[in-house]
């Protein structure tokens, strides 16, 4: 097999081409760009800045506590630090803002827009430093700054990387000859790099450039029309030469399997050094790596080169991850496969809780997003949902948005979508073949895997394959589903949780959603065959044949417009208990309490005071409060000594239930109280601050929601 030519002559190899003539510089001494510093916004630019939602929930009563977590380090994590500064009352921020000095590796151009918004040339140092480091990902940040060190910035940005052009043009296009002043003593200067960025950036604006030049004297002017003139035929940039790219001293390259050609035969011992070369050049600089990569994809077996960026990882593992390796996981991403998830994923959620892990954990979030499997998105999704660790969560929340968004869909649309069907056939079984037996696996309410034989009978596990048993195939099937239950047990508690969390929310699914993702779905079908649905006013369950039937059994068909939810008992009022008794005689057990949810309704006039006097005065564990993060309920701010004293749950905009504990619960030292006296239940529009009572108690808030408070509030104060 003839090789691709990029991997016999890389890019980094070639000679560069030689400087045009006609590109010399021509120097004025003595000049110097203005000091001023501007802010040109583009219209409705501001505001929509200013609307980005930061990261980061605050309540009014707990800005000095936070203020105090910012200057002590306590408040660590950057996005909550960026929140706190596009929030918090600007006597707090400002001071604040002038020292901050984030240390950040991702992209962070949504965090830092609202602070820009907010305090314009304030935020100037923090934003450009920050830009520097990354142009790709936070450099539109720089968008509306106007200075000198903003022009040499972006015009280096044109000069020399692929990444940022369109960013730099966009740049170049909204301050067009108003930047022409801040350049000219660069173009004219003597100091090589920053004349190159300036020179090409004078000859891409549009408009007078020699006219604005004059600011710097005719002698100025004149030379620049000279430049102008010299531009290279057709306008083709002077690029500078480009930077071989080199191996890390903690790999040991003889010591990585090669990968092995479709043709048969190892890939070259070169062109495998030169794959691993290109392995290591991020993605959209000037050094264009995409042949090697994709040429290599082209001529090597998938399966070999996953196996050469795994162990180039592992390599990296044993050197202890040292930084600047970030390339490691990026090949995964390219190269991986849902065998490389099944063993990455669980890495990326340990890795927040090591010394300098979180920004690997990001890196890894990325190395999933790129392999985009839906294994690997059902993933990115279980992290989002359930990681322990609130920067993690939050980052992969933010990638699952923009995914979203990507899609033009909502998160629980893009939730909808990540749930992988594992090979299943239509019917939500897999056939196991062992050659003279046969095996169905089906799935029970918490979707845990159930085998039977082929005659219906249910075994308590699938046997290991016998003698008599095919060599081949018994041992495939046996391992296949080794992998079906762990993979299905990664994603079985979130989806339960999800379909929960969607009954009390209200979600609503179209029609054809619901058909395509609910029911037609073979893992899914398992979860949603065992609930109640309403469409309009209408309930209806799944039968066996996947017909929507009503209460006494009869076929129903809603609407094709008509949205369809999980109906909450609060909705199905008196056919509740019939409903029940449907799925008793049925002997449907179902994955969450639904049928057998308590449906509980404030007495006449209570919660009008602002207070929920019954659940006063118990005392309960400490654990049982803290149970009550999992249904919403949010842990108050510290005050004196590190203690919680309340804990909250919003039930609607300015509508929040606040639990007021004592002695408290110690942060980081939970066992410190082991009980709690509830001392008081308010409504408040602001935990945290009791003076701030809702005026209208529980009135107009959802009944569902009430219902699920009162059950929360009945479960914490039980004896």
């Amino acid at each position: 097999m003839d090789l691709p030519k990029a991997l016999l002559d890389p890019p980094w190899a070639r000679r560069p081409a030689p400087v045009p003539s006609g590109d010399e510089p021509i120097i004025v001494p003595g000049l110097a760009a203005p000091d001023d510093r501007a802010v040109v916004w583009a219209p409705g630019e501001r505001e929509s800045w200013a609307a980005v939602r930061p990261y980061g929930s605050f309540q009014d009563g707990e800005w000095e506590e936070a203020a105090e977590k910012f200057r002590d380090g306590r408040m660590g994590y950057e996005p909550t630090r960026a929140g706190f500064l596009a929030q918090a009352p600007e006597h707090l921020a400002r001071p604040l803002l002038a020292g901050w000095e984030p240390h950040v590796t991702w992209d962070f151009d949504h965090s830092l827009q609202p602070i820009v918004a907010r305090f314009e040339t304030a935020a100037w140092d923090v934003a450009v430093r920050l830009a520097k480091q990354n142009p790709y990902g936070t450099g539109p940040v720089v968008l509306p700054f106007l200075s000198a060190d903003v022009a040499r910035l972006v015009a280096d940005w044109l000069y020399r990387l692929k990444s940022a052009q369109k960013l730099a043009h966009a740049w170049f296009d909204r301050h067009g000859v108003a930047a022409v002043p801040y350049l000219v003593p660069d173009a004219l200067g003597k100091r090589v790099g920053p004349r190159r960025g300036a020179v090409k950036a004078l000859r891409v604006i549009k408009g007078d450039v020699v006219g604005a030049a004059r600011v710097h004297g005719d002698e100025a002017a004149e030379a620049v029309a000279r430049l102008l003139a010299a531009a290279p035929p057709g306008g083709a940039p002077v690029e500078p030469p480009v930077r071989a790219p080199s191996l890390p001293k903690w790999l040991d390259t003889d010591a990585l399997p090669r990968p092995v050609l479709r043709e048969g035969g190892e890939l070259p011992r070169e062109a495998a050094r030169t794959l691993l070369l290109a392995l290591t050049v991020s993605p959209g600089g000037r050094l264009d790596v995409t042949g090697v990569v994709d040429g290599a994809a082209r001529v090597c077996e998938p399966e070999s080169l996953t196996a050469l960026v795994w162990a180039q990882f592992e390599a990296w593992q044993a050197a202890r991850m040292p930084k600047g390796s970030g390339f490691v996981l990026s090949a995964l991403g390219r190269f991986g496969d849902d065998v490389v998830v099944r063993r990455l994923a669980p890495l990326v959620r340990e890795w927040p809780g090591r010394s300098g892990g979180y920004s690997s954990a990001v890196q890894g979030l990325e190395a999933l997003v790129a392999i985009g499997t839906d294994l690997a998105l059902t993933h990115l999704n279980g992290i989002a949902q359930k990681s322990r660790y609130k920067g993690l969560r939050g980052e992969a929340q933010r990638k699952l948005a923009q995914i979203a968004e990507r899609r033009g869909l909502t998160a629980g649309q893009l939730a909808d979508r990540l749930v992988p069907d594992f090979g299943l056939d239509a019917d939500g079984t897999l056939t196991l073949d062992y050659g003279p037996r046969r095996f169905v696996v089906g799935f029970d309410e918490q979707l845990k895997p159930q085998v039977s034989d082929e005659g219906g009978a249910r075994r308590k596990a699938l046997p290991k394959p016998g003698a008599k048993d095919d060599p081949d195939l018994a041992p495939a099937a046996y391992r296949r589903f080794a992998e079906l239950r762990k993979d299905v047990r990664a994603v079985a508690s979130a989806e339960v949780a999800r379909l929960e969390s969607a009954m009390v929310t209200g979600r609503a699914w179209t029609r054809a959603e619901f058909g395509a993702f609910l029911v037609a779905h073979p893992l899914m079908w398992h979860l949603a065959r065992r609930l109640v649905w309403l469409s309009g006013d209408r309930a209806f369950r799944l039968a066996e044949d996947r017909t929507f039937a009503d209460l006494h059994d009869e076929t129903v068909e809603p609407a094709a417009s008509a949205d369809v939810r999980i109906a909450h008992p609060v909705l199905l009022g008196d056919t509740l208990a019939a409903w029940s008794q449907v799925f008793a005689d049925y002997e449907i057990l179902q994955p969450f309490p639904q049928l057998g949810r308590p449906v509980l309704a404030l007495a006449d006039g209570e919660g009008s005071s602002g207070r929920l006097e019954r659940f006063e005065g118990p005392t309960v564990p400490t654990g049982r409060v803290l149970g009550l993060t999992r249904t919403g309920w949010r842990r108050g701010a510290p005050q004196d000594n590190g203690i919680e004293h309340w804990i909250s749950r919003t039930l609607a905009p300015g509508v929040s239930v606040v639990v007021d504990l004592s002695p408290g619960i110690a942060v980081g030292y939970v066992d410190l109280n082991p009980v709690q006296k509830i001392e008081r239940v308010w409504i408040g529009t602001s935990p945290g601050d009791p003076s701030r009572t809702a005026g209208n108690g529980l009135a107009g808030v959802d009944p569902v929601l009430v219902s699920e408070l009162l059950a929360d509030l009945t479960t914490l104060t039980a004896p």
